[in-house]
């Protein structure tokens, strides 16, 4: 979960990624954004993630990202 947080922190650093749960929701991540994270992710966890995986449920909170990334690691 660190890492993913670095991670989160280096593509939009203005976000408060331990308690917000609607990063999706009020726009505080753009259409670029989740595709930087979605490209990071994939490098460091060595996952695949689907266009159908990049819905907002997954990407509205770090923990829902990190819930994702488990779920996609197997």
């Amino acid at each position: 979960m660190d890492k993913l947080i670095e991670i989160l922190e280096e593509i939009q650093p203005d976000a408060d990624y331990e308690t917000c749960e609607t990063l999706i929701d009020d726009g505080i991540l753009d259409s670029f954004a989740i595709l930087s994270i979605v490209s990071e992710l994939q490098d460091e966890f060595d996952i695949t993630i689907t266009p159908a995986d990049i819905v907002p449920e997954n990407f509205n909170s770090a923990a829902a990202l990190w819930e994702m990334v488990c779920r996609l690691k197997g």
